[in-house]
């Protein structure tokens, strides 16, 4: 059955080609695979030589809310009545049989359906030899959801980003400005205190900065890693130091090990990004003593204990059931004290870069529990 019949094929298989002869190229058809055109997830739409619809597959159906027997053998600006964002109708701008025979078709854009429902659009045009008359136009129709999705996401965090942006700005801009004006009306006690309250507004902007830039290299996949011989214990007991250097009690904090560790290949800066914000997440949000569990476990698709896991728990209220799917994903917030909502999105990043898994569950205290486990990854000249 040709690709443009308007009724969908079921399913089936082809026997293996032999062993003298070559696989099919990229040029076979659905059947090839035994799939139906009904089974691609975008809409698709062929029209002839003459402009009538020949193919109209379900996905197609379902975007437009067009049933198939209306569209088959109609015109293809009458079964597909596309605009612009402006009202302009989108076949007579683009004319693909009477336009420029050079074009071969036109890139995705938003178009409007009647009704004004979005969809995104893009079409090829098929000729039998370069130069030559259409023979067919193949066009594909997408839902904006996703993209909607991903523009509500961006607004989010831009939004975020601004108004985390705001107090500390102020806040220098506020004392900069003062001491400028009145510089010796001030004690030196006075001085230093604005200005260590200067250093850690601007420590906070940096520090939002850092995250961003984070983001956007987990989203884009361009996360960079220096691997480098870890000790993971040695990094948990200096975090823990750090924060006991700012006020917490040293029987906050317990810290078992079970050795020995093998030997841990990653990124020393990433690691301590995870470890720093799961153990300031804990002394912040949870309650009770603060246990870090440091143990060898089996690496991610892995039997054997070729990775190291490092578990994080407080004996706090804990994270509520419903709300577990959701701690990894952007500005989810724990409570109201503060922060973008964005730490934990950067640690899964991390881990999962690393080639790792994190998980999230109540505590044997109650609290919450995190646990991540990073795979060896040792260099294969060393192996």
């Amino acid at each position: 059955m040709a690709v443009g019949m308007s009724s969908p094929r079921p399913a089936h298989t082809t026997a293996p080609p032999a062993a003298d002869e070559e696989p099919h190229g990229p040029t076979a058809g659905p059947d090839a695979i035994g799939i139906s055109l009904d089974d691609l997830p975008d809409g698709l739409v062929v029209a002839d030589e003459s402009g009538h619809v020949i193919c109209f597959n379900a996905a197609a159906s379902r975007i437009t809310a067009t049933p198939r027997a209306d569209a088959i053998g109609r015109r293809l600006e009458a079964a597909l009545p596309l605009e612009d964002l402006k009202g302009k109708r989108w076949w007579t701008l683009t004319d693909p049989y009477g336009g420029l025979a050079t074009r071969n078709g036109q890139p995705e854009r938003n178009l409007l359906l009647p009704g004004g429902r979005e969809v995104l659009v893009s079409a090829r045009y098929v000729r039998d030899h370069p130069l030559g008359p259409v023979h067919r136009v193949v066009v594909s129709l997408r839902g904006t959801e996703a993209r909607r999705r991903t523009e509500r996401s961006h607004a989010e965090l831009i939004a975020t980003v601004a108004h985390e942006l705001r107090s500390p700005l102020t806040s220098v801009k506020g004392f900069t400005a003062t001491l400028l004006a009145k510089w010796e009306r001030f004690t030196d006690d006075q001085k230093r205190l604005m200005l260590e309250t200067v250093d850690a507004d601007a420590g906070r902007v940096t520090r939002l900065i850092a995250e961003l830039l984070d983001i956007s290299r987990i989203d884009s996949g361009r996360l960079e890693l220096r691997r480098q011989p870890v000790d993971v214990s040695a990094a948990v007991a200096r975090h823990i130091q750090a924060l006991i250097a700012g006020g917490q009690t040293p029987d906050r904090f317990l810290v078992r090990t079970r050795g020995p560790l093998p030997a841990l290949w990653a990124d020393p800066d990433k690691v301590d990004q995870v470890l720093g914000n799961l153990l300031e997440n804990a002394v912040r949000h949870g309650e009770g003593t603060v246990t870090i569990e440091i143990a060898p476990a089996p690496a991610p698709g892995t039997s054997d204990e070729t990775g190291t896991a490092v578990t994080v728990s407080d004996e706090g209220p804990g994270i509520p059931e419903e709300s577990m799917a959701r701690v990894f994903t952007r500005f989810w917030r724990g409570s109201k004290r503060g922060g973008t909502g964005l730490g934990l999105y950067i640690v899964k990043g991390i881990v999962e870069a690393h080639g790792g898994t994190i998980t999230v569950d109540r505590g044997p205290g109650g609290g919450a529990e995190f646990r991540f486990i990073l795979p060896v990854s040792m260099p294969a000249c060393l192996v």
